[in-house]
């Protein structure tokens, strides 16, 4: 199971504006327990982590890529999870492009599109209660 399996999530489109989808979502997934690392050109800081310019720039092991860019974008993003070695591939609802999700495919990525994280975390029951291991 994808979620069982990771540690740490890249969020590519992180925001620091609390209200944007981009901010709420890390936001859940890091009270979850989940490593955040947040991914913006801007840079500064999201969620209490440094935010990386781009994705060759993290310096932690990745299993998983979450996407909150344009489609324009979801095939140098799949590039980019393919060169840093992430497990998973997670286009938010309207992020992916057909080519981005046949490239991560054929490397070995495990490729969702069209989800939304949070709820998907949710709807299996993940969602912990206090603060326990997850």
């Amino acid at each position: 199971m994808i979620f069982r399996a990771t540690k740490t999530i890249a969020v590519v489109g992180a925001s620091m504006r609390d209200y944007k989808p981009s901010h709420a979502i890390p936001r859940y997934l890091q009270e979850q327990g989940y490593l955040i690392v947040p991914v913006n050109p801007r840079g500064g800081l999201i969620l209490g982590e440094r935010v990386y310019r781009c994705l060759q720039d993290v310096d932690v092991a990745v299993d998983a890529v979450e996407v909150f860019r344009p489609p324009e974008e979801a095939e140098r993003v799949a590039r980019e999870a393919i060169a840093i070695g992430a497990k998973v591939l997670w286009f938010q609802p309207g992020t992916h492009s057909e080519e981005a999700v046949r490239l991560a495919s054929a490397a070995g990525l495990t490729v969702v599109f069209d989800h939304c994280m949070e709820p998907v975390h949710r709807r299996l029951g993940l969602e912990r209660v206090g603060s326990g291991p997850l």
